[in-house]
């Protein structure tokens, strides 16, 4: 007994501390709404062919940023290889700290990233951002709850089906029809990506008790946001 009552009370000090830590965490170089506009005007360069970043990734931004970093933007994506933010953005070095994962879903591992930059690198803003035409919704839709034969991808798939019942509610093509991911599968698909970003923007702050204060304490801003394949466009869901 007096063994657990010891590691509570280290879990609970832990807890504290990160914290404490989240309240010092190191000051933004800009605002989450600047952050998010020069987000949004970068895909606008891509979109346009008027890419800029290439002038902040020469030898004299390398050397600048060898020793530190302030990433005014935290980009959590999926690793398909056609939604590079870095290019998306039209951003160069030291500019956003990404994390990409197939179907941009969340693990302790990726929390851990996203609080590391927000307390430590002072990154007031997170964008959690689903693409069209994603494999791994596609692989859960097709999975029908049942395992896909590895238990990694299911660990991802589970996480993305939790967000079938309000897609099934939310999207526009299904109606609340329950057999919609059966009848019509690429719609269902779109709307599954919407909501599992969603949700995942919205979860991250439950999931972390780091994030939860900073973002009680207007240090940080979530948001949530879907890429186009065919026009390159980003669409920031309200």
């Amino acid at each position: 007994m007096k063994r657990k009552l010891t590691l509570f009370g280290l879990s609970l000090v832990f807890l504290v501390t990160g914290i404490a830590l989240a309240s010092s965490h190191g000051s933004p170089s800009i605002s989450a709404e600047e952050a998010l506009q020069k987000l949004m005007d970068g895909n606008k360069h891509y979109v346009e062919n008027k890419m800029t970043s290439q002038s902040t990734c020469d030898t004299a931004h390398r050397t600048a940023l060898a020793h530190s970093q302030k990433p005014y933007a935290i980009v959590l994506t999926c690793s398909d290889s056609r939604v590079p933010p870095e290019i998306i953005f039209d951003k160069g070095l030291g500019e956003i700290f990404v994390i990409r994962v197939a179907g941009n879903v969340p693990d302790p591992v990726v929390i851990g990233s996203i609080e590391y930059a927000a307390e430590h690198l002072g990154s007031p803003l997170v964008m959690v951002l689903g693409h069209e035409r994603c494999g791994a919704v596609k692989a859960t839709i097709e999975a029908k709850g049942k395992s896909t034969g590895s238990k990694n991808i299911d660990a991802i798939a589970k996480t993305i089906a939790a967000s079938i019942p309000d897609a099934t509610k939310a999207c526009d093509a299904c109606k609340a029809d329950k057999k919609c991911a059966e009848g019509k599968a690429a719609a269902f698909a779109e709307c599954l990506t919407d909501a599992n970003a969603k949700n995942i923007a919205a979860n991250l702050t439950k999931s972390s008790p780091i994030l939860k204060h900073l973002a009680k304490e207007g240090k940080i801003k979530i948001v949530a946001a879907k890429y186009d394949l065919d026009d390159g466009l980003v669409t920031l869901f309200k």
